[in-house]
């Protein structure tokens, strides 16, 4: 790849990593909910999930899903469940009272590593928008001539480093945030938006046509 065509796709996968969607959402409510190493954690389970969407653009897996109806509905049913399920969860955190600014060691939700690493992977994992993103948007970088699969999991690494800088800068913003953050009608609302939000995102992708 020349150095024009490598500063092209840094430019464009950065405005992408930027732009907030499902993983800023995630990163943002594990944060709140179990501090910094949460949201770390979230990341790198998001981040892990960019491979896995490298290796079926790369093996044309997404052309196949793209082009069977039926593959795709169920894909998109699969991950607009999911984020419904995360959204509802937020939910239930407002009945049962609990705040999810709260510090683990007085008295909140405390920090499961391997809780946090699936959330984060089936986040990324089960979102078809990044796959067929990543079908789209990666045969444009790769060289004909080279290893499609390589190219596609180098290209994704340089996506992992990017968004691993930008998630956990927001896990920390997040996490320095809720030493102001601790009554119980913030906790709530903020339980109560990021559900809606959540609930929204499964729903819109669940109801799209393409």
């Amino acid at each position: 790849m020349d150095s024009h065509l490598f500063v092209t796709f840094i430019v464009a996968i950065t405005l992408l990593t930027l732009t907030p969607g499902v993983d800023t959402m995630v990163t943002i409510r594990n944060s709140a909910r179990g501090g910094w190493k949460d949201g770390f954690a979230t990341s790198t389970g998001i981040c892990c999930g960019l491979f896995l969407h490298a290796t079926v653009s790369a093996l044309g897996i997404s052309v196949i899903l793209l082009q069977s109806a039926n593959g795709f509905q169920f894909l998109k049913l699969v991950g607009a469940g999911y984020l419904i399920w995360l959204g509802v969860s937020s939910f239930r955190g407002i009945v049962q009272g609990g705040n999810v600014f709260r510090l683990p060691d007085s008295g909140g939700r405390p920090f499961v590593m391997r809780r946090s690493l699936r959330e984060g992977f089936l986040s990324n994992a089960l979102n078809p928008k990044t796959a067929l993103f990543y079908m789209a948007f990666l045969p444009q970088f790769i060289d004909p001539e080279g290893s499609a699969l390589i190219q596609s999991l180098w290209l994704a690494a340089i996506h992992f480093i990017i968004a691993m800088l930008w998630q956990c800068a927001l896990a920390l913003a997040v996490n320095g945030a809720r030493n102001w953050l601790q009554s119980k009608s913030v906790s709530v609302g903020f339980n109560a938006v990021s559900g809606s939000v959540l609930v929204y995102l499964g729903a819109r992708l669940a109801l799209t046509e393409n």
